[in-house]
């Protein structure tokens, strides 16, 4: 080997592109859904190249715990962990290319890794892993409360929104004659409320002095928008998904309640009609 060729294949070497017995790592891909809904079956895709090397085996992990093998030269080939929270592998749907998590829970979100590992004598090894989220959309719209009685223009006004259980915690948003609330001196936040299998249900009151700009050819409409986002996971987890960016930003749900106010929009001691309070049907988008 001459002086050229043994700087270019300590190089190699060193940049971690060559074994130190010559032969190029294998590499590994994974493709795992970013998002599930709850009860929906997941596959768990694993690409890998091993060059000219033979399969020693594949194994997958939730959270650093192994639940699923595969070994070529074992009998039976493919080997399922039980116990593992939140993970029930169809094996008949399983092999080498991919595992099948059959209805997931939110308790299946987590970092899925893929690992794998070359036949003798070197045994070369590899992982890619990726983050899954499972959501809950809610199943009802958001609902609005406060007192109903008569208002006139100059009268507080306090209402609550409330949206339905969801995972993770859905986003509220108010308007205002479709003009978003943004002040956060009219925004009333409130603890999210866990209820049972990891899931929540947000609240935001909207505190306000009714004016007469409020109203738009004698109405003022109100309405609450309950979002569950794709946002809401944004991280430094590399997510491989060939249908959408990584970091594309997606509505899951979007759902609304809207709230009338109905009068003239007079000054409060002024002979105006009264303000009528009305609960609108709830609409979803």
């Amino acid at each position: 080997m001459s002086e050229e060729h043994l700087y270019l294949y300590v190089h190699l070497l060193l940049a971690g592109v060559l074994s130190p017995h010559g032969v190029f790592p294998l590499s590994v891909r994974v493709k795992v859904p970013p998002f599930r809904q709850r009860g929906e079956d997941a596959t768990l895709q694993c690409h890998f190249d091993l060059d000219a090397g033979e399969l020693y085996s594949v194994q997958w992990y939730k959270d650093n715990e192994e639940f699923f093998r595969y070994k070529p030269r074992s009998e039976p080939q493919k080997h399922p962990y039980k116990d593992i929270v939140g993970v029930k592998v169809d094996n008949p749907r399983s092999n080498s290319r991919q595992v099948t998590l059959k209805q997931v829970s939110i308790r299946s979100s987590g970092v899925y890794r893929c690992e794998v590992s070359g036949e003798a004598p070197y045994f070369h090894s590899a992982h890619s892993e990726a983050r899954m989220e499972v959501v809950y959309i809610p199943k009802d719209n958001p609902t609005i409360s406060g007192p109903e009685r008569q208002h006139q223009v100059g009268d507080n006004i306090a209402l609550n929104c409330t949206s339905g259980k969801s995972h993770p915690a859905s986003k509220l948003q108010w308007f205002i004659n479709d003009q978003l609330v943004s002040d956060p001196a009219f925004l009333v936040e409130h603890p999210h409320q866990k209820h049972a299998h990891g899931l929540y249900t947000t609240v935001l009151g909207l505190r306000l002095v009714i004016r007469p700009q409020h109203f738009r050819e004698g109405s003022m409409v109100l309405r609450c928008v309950a979002t569950v986002s794709t946002e809401l996971w944004r991280s430094h987890t590399e997510v491989v998904h060939d249908d959408e960016p990584p970091h594309n930003v997606r509505m899951l749900e979007n759902r609304e309640a809207f709230f009338e106010l109905k009068g003239g929009g007079g000054p409060r001691l002024a002979p105006a009609l009264p303000l009528l309070v009305l609960l609108a049907l709830l609409l979803a988008t």
